[in-house]
């Protein structure tokens, strides 16, 4: 049973493609997108400490290079949980073309096999966005 578990949770179990459609149907909830935008992630690197990918939202970011913040994967901010019990959570930055600055990128790994990606930004051109992923295959 031990090996079962183990396998589960293996972060490295999420390297690859993952894609998705936005959800979310409060106007609160898609700030600044498309509602019918999707999103990609290609996972290149991950463990407990780090994630390397790149981030695709439609009309949003073009294909972007995105890293985990180290500060936050060392702090307690890796272990973030709410509703679903995420097995880990990462923050990074991302470039968001529109002239307005970076967004915080909140990737949210589940042990069914799901990623959840949070685009979220504030001030005069505030950005909101949950996307729901499955793994792509082909």
């Amino acid at each position: 049973m031990f090996l079962t578990l183990a396998a589960c949770t293996d972060l490295r179990d999420f390297r690859g493609d993952w894609r998705g459609a936005r959800v979310g149907e409060a106007a609160v909830l898609r700030q600044g997108m498309d509602g019918a935008a999707t999103a990609e992630l290609a996972i290149e690197q991950i463990d407990e400490q780090h994630l390397g990918a790149e981030l695709t939202i439609d009309g949003l970011v073009r294909p972007t290079s995105i890293t985990s913040v180290a500060g936050a994967d060392a702090d307690v901010l890796a272990g973030l949980t709410f509703a679903g019990s995420p097995l880990h959570v990462y923050l990074a930055f991302v470039d968001v073309p529109d002239g307005n600055g970076q967004a915080v990128a909140m990737i949210a790994l589940y042990d069914d096999r799901r990623v959840e990606v949070r685009v979220m930004r504030g001030g005069g051109a505030p950005l909101y966005g949950i996307f729901a992923l499955r793994e792509s295959r082909g």
